[in-house]
């Protein structure tokens, strides 16, 4: 989203300083007629502005599009600017015109703004432009006479006054020198690398600290909801166990109350975790890699007894298991997931680890429909969701999860169909005690 929005925002810039220069280029040439009283070729000079005029619509129009603006097209753009130019001062005088200086402005324009490819491009097209006007241009008149021009850069019987042509020399230098120090003073400040890096900084350290107040908020209310839920809780523990105690209770019922009193009891075990760890702040503890994964499975089993996990271990089983250091989320983030995957595909998930002496890879494979296009944009962004009563709190959760603990979670659908959640996180040396 950014690159996209960069893009349009230097075309943008470029399509009102192309405004400029038309009305700056119309000036000029009314001066020209209207106080030097010097006679050039009109029409082609006209209508190579009002070509620039007609491309700066079309641009202004083609902005409104949400398509990316692409290196290519703002490059094509500046060589439009630089054969307009050519054109204007082939019919002016050519290198002689004090107004050649113009020519720095695309180059500096796609030095800010394109990369190092096609900075030297412009340089090569600007440079050979610059050389060709040498020798090929239509030599400036004198005021007032309409003489023959020479096409090949001779000079003319009829030379405009020496002090005349000194002046309008040095005055166009002038105005050629103040156009170019506004216009790179622009844009340098405007596109320069330097400042692009800032503004992904800044741009990626608002977005971490909204996701931190948010989930502070989400943090301070569950521990409220926990402590409201331990009555109620309590309250279908004991009515479960009058129920099972009950000999008028059909048989086939016993089955399912022995779910629902597992499925209180690990809700109770959840909240008093989350209690407890609201109460007291716990910093994060190192784990053997193995014992962890055992326990969140045989937990999440437990939550979803009705969904069937095949787990594949590393297939180098002779390669020792690192430690990770758990952090008190980490465990409630990895059953998010589980429950995600579990919820797209309730006929089974699979799971699938793989580690090495610098990382540990979870990856969890659903059988379900796969990721939209704006689920795999979206996946992780705060109170996103694609289920009907979801609230887009896990995924977030488990995302700021992992990231703060220096990995990374991403999601993507495979070719046989269904998704991968994949989860990558650092490990530390094994020590032996």
């Amino acid at each position: 989203m950014f690159t996209i929005q960069t893009g349009h925002s230097h075309l943008r810039r470029l399509v009102l300083l192309r405004a400029i220069a038309v009305a700056a280029q119309c000036a000029t040439l009314a001066l020209v007629y209207r106080v030097l009283e010097i006679e050039l070729e009109w029409l082609p000079m006209l209508a190579t502005i009002a070509g620039l005029a007609v491309l700066n619509l079309l641009t202004w129009w083609r902005l409104r599009a949400d398509r990316p603006v692409s290196n290519s097209e703002l490059f094509a753009q500046l060589c439009a600017d630089v054969l307009a130019l050519s054109v204007l001062l082939y019919y002016s005088g050519g290198s002689t015109n004090p107004f050649i200086s113009l020519f720095l402005l695309p180059l500096v324009i796609a030095a800010a703004a394109l990369p190092r490819s096609y900075t030297w491009a412009m340089a090569g097209i600007t440079t050979g432009c610059y050389t060709l006007l040498m020798k090929f241009y239509v030599p400036l008149p004198m005021g007032g006479e309409h003489e023959g021009m020479d096409h090949e850069g001779m000079a003319m019987d009829h030379a405009m006054p020496q002090d005349s042509a000194f002046n309008m020399h040095v005055i166009g230098m002038w105005l050629g020198f103040v156009i170019s120090v506004a216009v790179i003073a622009y844009f340098v400040v405007k596109m320069a690398q330097a400042v692009r890096s800032r503004d992904e900084t800044l741009a990626r350290v608002r977005e971490e600290t909204l996701r931190n107040e948010r989930i502070v908020a989400l943090g301070t209310q569950a521990a409220g909801a926990a402590h409201e839920l331990g009555t109620p809780l309590s309250t279908l523990s004991v009515i479960i166990g009058e129920l099972k105690r009950d000999n008028a209770v059909l048989p086939e019922w016993r089955d399912n109350l022995d779910i629902l009193d597992g499925q209180v009891r690990a809700c109770k075990r959840i909240l008093g975790k989350l209690l407890s760890n609201a109460q007291n702040t716990v910093a994060p503890t190192a784990q053997p890699l193995e014992q962890f994964l055992a326990d969140t499975l045989d937990e999440w089993q437990l939550l979803r007894p009705t969904v069937p996990c095949h787990y594949t271990p590393p297939t180098d089983q002779s390669r020792p298991g690192g430690v990770l250091r758990i952090d008190p989320a980490l465990r409630a983030a990895l059953l998010n997931l589980l429950n995600n995957a579990a919820d797209a595909s309730p006929e089974g998930i699979d799971i699938e680890t793989q580690w090495d002496a610098r990382s540990f890879t979870l990856k969890i494979h659903d059988h379900g429909q796969g990721l939209t296009p704006e689920a795999a944009a979206r996946a992780g962004s705060s109170f996103f969701t694609t289920k009907e009563e979801g609230h887009g709190v896990g995924l977030f959760l488990a995302n700021a999860t992992v990231e703060r603990m220096g990995g990374k979670v991403r999601l993507f659908n495979r070719e046989g169909g269904g998704a991968t959640t994949e989860v990558v996180l650092p490990l530390h040396p094994h020590k032996s005690t």
